[in-house]
C-alpha cells in the first residue's frame, strides 16, 4: 500500500505521521499518478497548523506541487496516456507516493523540463508568472519591491524581474542571502536585520517609493511595506510566513498615498484547464528559454518532511526545497 504525511490534528511537526495510505477509487475523468517529485511550500505549513481549515472527515495531507508519471487512466481521459510526465499544483494533498487526481488539473511537462524542476516550480513559478503578469503588469519603466527575495518564490521573481528590465528591490534576513538575491538579478538586495528597509527604500528611490510591492511575510513586515509606495502604488499580500495581518485599516492606504490594496491567490488566475495550460505554458517557456533557473537548495526523503519543516520555518532554507519519493 502506498504512503503518504499524513496529520490527524492540527499543529506542529509533532502532528505530521509518515504512514499507509488508501488511494481513492479512479473515476472516468480521473488520472493516477505514480509520484517522483513533490515541492515544500510554506502553505505546507499553514495547511497543517490549522492556520487554514482542517479537512472535515479524514487525515490532513499536505503538500501543493508535485510531477510524477501517469499510471492509469480513467475511460473519459483523452488528453493524456500512461506513461505521460504530469505535474500539478493543488491546496493540499500532494505528501504521497500515489495520487488521483482530474485530468483537467495535471499538465504534461515539456521534454526539457525535468520532474525535479517542475516539482519546485508549479505554485512557484506560477505565483510570480501571476503576480508579475496579472495582480500587477510589470513593465521595464517601474520599480518593485520583493520581500523574502531569497525564498522559493523570491528567487523566480528576480531572475523574472530581470528579464523584463524593471528596477528590483529584495529585502532578506542575512548577507549570505543578500549575495544569493544579487546573482539572481535583483537590483538592489537590503538585509531587513541590519537596516531599516522603508529608509533603504526611499533612499534607493530618491524618496518616490515604488509602484508595486509584494510581500508573503505578512505581520513582520506590515504595515512598514505601505511606507514604501508611491501615491497610488500597490500593495500585494500573498502569504504569511510570519503571521496573518491582524492590524490592517483602510485608512492605512489614504495615509500613504491613496494606495491599492491586493490579497490574490494563484488558484483564481487557474479555475480552469484552459488558464492552467496558458498560465504554465508560460512558466515553462521562461525556464525552457533559460531566463529562469530553479534553484533547489535542500532536497530530503520524502517521509523526511518534518526535518524540512523545521529548517523552513527556522527561515534556514534558500530556493526551493524537494522531496524524492524514490522513483527514479
Amino acid at each position: 500500500m502506498p504512503k503518504g504525511i499524513c496529520a490527524d490534528k492540527p499543529g506542529g511537526i509533532e502532528v505530521l505521521d509518515w504512514r499507509e495510505i488508501d488511494s481513492p477509487e479512479l473515476g472516468p475523468n480521473d488520472v493516477l499518478i505514480h509520484q517522483t517529485k513533490i515541492g515544500l511550500n510554506f502553505i505546507d505549513v499553514y495547511m497543517t497548523s490549522g492556520i487554514y481549515p482542517f479537512p472535515e472527515s479524514g487525515p490532513q495531507i499536505p503538500g501543493g506541487e508535485a510531477a510524477g508519471i501517469v499510471a492509469e487512466v480513467g475511460a473519459n481521459v483523452e488528453y493524456l496516456q500512461i506513461g505521460d510526465r504530469v505535474a500539478y499544483t493543488t491546496a493540499n494533498g500532494a505528501f504521497r507516493e500515489e495520487r488521483v487526481l482530474p485530468a483537467e488539473k495535471l499538465v504534461k511537462l515539456p521534454d526539457n523540463v525535468s520532474d525535479e524542476v517542475a516539482a519546485a516550480s508549479m505554485l512557484k513559478g506560477m505565483t510570480v508568472e501571476y503576480l508579475l503578469n496579472r495582480s500587477f503588469k510589470v513593465q521595464k519603466s517601474h520599480t518593485v519591491l520583493f520581500h523574502a527575495a531569497a525564498g522559493g518564490v523570491g528567487l523566480i521573481a528576480g531572475q523574472w524581474l530581470k528579464y523584463i528590465g524593471a528596477e528590483s528591490i529584495g529585502t532578506v534576513g542575512s548577507d549570505d542571502k543578500i549575495d544569493l538575491a544579487k546573482k539572481v538579478g535583483y537590483t538592489h538586495v537590503i538585509n531587513y536585520n541590519k537596516s531599516n528597509f522603508v529608509e533603504e527604500v526611499r533612499r534607493i528611490t530618491n524618496g518616490i517609493g515604488v509602484d508595486v510591492a509584494y510581500d508573503s511575510v505578512g505581520q513582520a513586515t506590515y504595515p512598514s511595506t505601505l511606507s514604501c509606495l508611491k501615491k497610488f502604488g500597490l500593495f500585494v499580500s500573498f502569504g504569511q510566513s510570519s503571521g496573518i495581518i491582524k492590524n490592517i485599516a483602510m485608512a492605512d492606504l489614504q495615509k500613504n498615498g491613496s494606495l491599492y490594496a491586493q490579497r490574490p491567490t494563484l488558484f483564481d488566475f487557474i479555475p480552469d484547464p484552459e488558464s492552467l495550460r496558458e498560465v504554465s505554458s508560460n512558466m515553462f517557456k521562461m525556464l525552457s528559454d533559460g531566463h529562469i533557473n530553479m534553484h533547489i537548495n535542500q532536497r530530503y526523503p520524502l517521509k523526511d518532511v518534518p526535518k524540512a519543516f523545521e529548517a523552513l520555518v527556522a527561515r534556514k532554507t534558500t530556493g526551493a526545497t524537494v522531496f524524492d519519493v524514490g522513483r527514479s
